[in-house]
């Protein structure tokens, strides 16, 4: 089997290793990004589109789908990847940076699915891949735009999925666990005011938990980006990496007060 995938926010990490991997498997791969600079060595590789395209904008978004079609023919899958976490106490993150939060991670990906759904319901067919994360099912302390964000992928791709089940068209959901990115130090917004000091030794302790922890390497979870792609099936949640896997068992198992108490005492909160 080949095809298509437009894949957003592929310059590096999950993105990137899914385009690798399409491509490694015969496919047509639209990697995009906001700087395709970045994507030079994608470039080099046959069947492989490296384009401009920033979720907050929608003429990049309009000009990159446009690009795909006019290059390859057609698309199957969009993978909706691109994002950012922003963490800190709530009161310390300014407005305009929550905002942000929500434009990448979710009106975003909004945008850029509405802007391939007419090729998908015209043809009748497609695969609409959304990564939410671990994060999209609990949420860890300090990362409330983030997990906010991630929350509302979920919801806005479960109700999504009835009305494209219509058309042909499945609907998957990607949740990764804690993934080795350079994201870590490229894009992760971490956002404190000392001056806030009931919020500092939760601070300290979480951000402290973050040293050492074991990471999915990203070709693992494009394998499951993979499996969500051609696996013909109508699952709608995909879990990537053995922390995603476990710990959202654990959190499908448990009640509130359990789970919170044990991810407390696990934080030393």
């Amino acid at each position: 089997m080949s095809g298509t995938i437009l894949i957003t926010g592929a310059s590096s990490g999950i993105g990137r290793a899914t385009a690798e991997f399409f491509q490694d498997k015969g496919w047509n791969v639209a990697a995009t990004m906001r700087s395709p600079d970045d994507g030079a060595d994608l470039a080099a590789l046959s069947n492989v589109l490296v384009t401009r395209l920033d979720v907050t904008e929608q003429a990049s978004i309009d000009d990159a789908v446009a690009a795909c079609l006019e290059r390859f023919g057609g698309l199957d899958v969009l993978l909706n990847n691109a994002g950012f976490p922003v963490y800190g106490p709530l009161e310390a993150i300014p407005m305009d940076r929550v905002r942000a939060q929500f434009e990448t991670n979710i009106i975003g990906l909004i945008a850029v699915t509405k802007a391939v759904l007419p090729h998908f319901r015209e043809n009748r067919s497609g695969t609409l891949i959304n990564v939410s994360s671990i994060g999209g099912q609990m949420a860890f302390p300090l990362g409330s735009p983030y997990h906010g964000s991630k929350f509302a992928v979920e919801g806005f791709s479960e109700a999504v999925y009835y009305e494209l089940d219509q058309l042909g068209v499945r609907v998957k959901i990607l949740e990764p666990g804690i993934t080795a990115s350079d994201l870590w130090d490229r894009s992760f917004e971490i956002v404190n005011d000392e001056s806030l000091e009931e919020y500092q030794p939760t601070f300290d302790k979480v951000f402290g938990g973050f040293d050492g922890m074991e990471m999915s390497p990203p070709a693992v979870i494009a394998e499951v980006v993979w499996q969500a792609a051609t696996d013909g099936t109508d699952t709608l949640r995909y879990r990537a990496g053995p922390d995603a896997i476990e710990l959202l068992a654990r959190r499908k198992a448990q009640d509130d007060t359990t789970f919170l108490a044990e991810m407390k005492a696990q934080l030393g909160l």
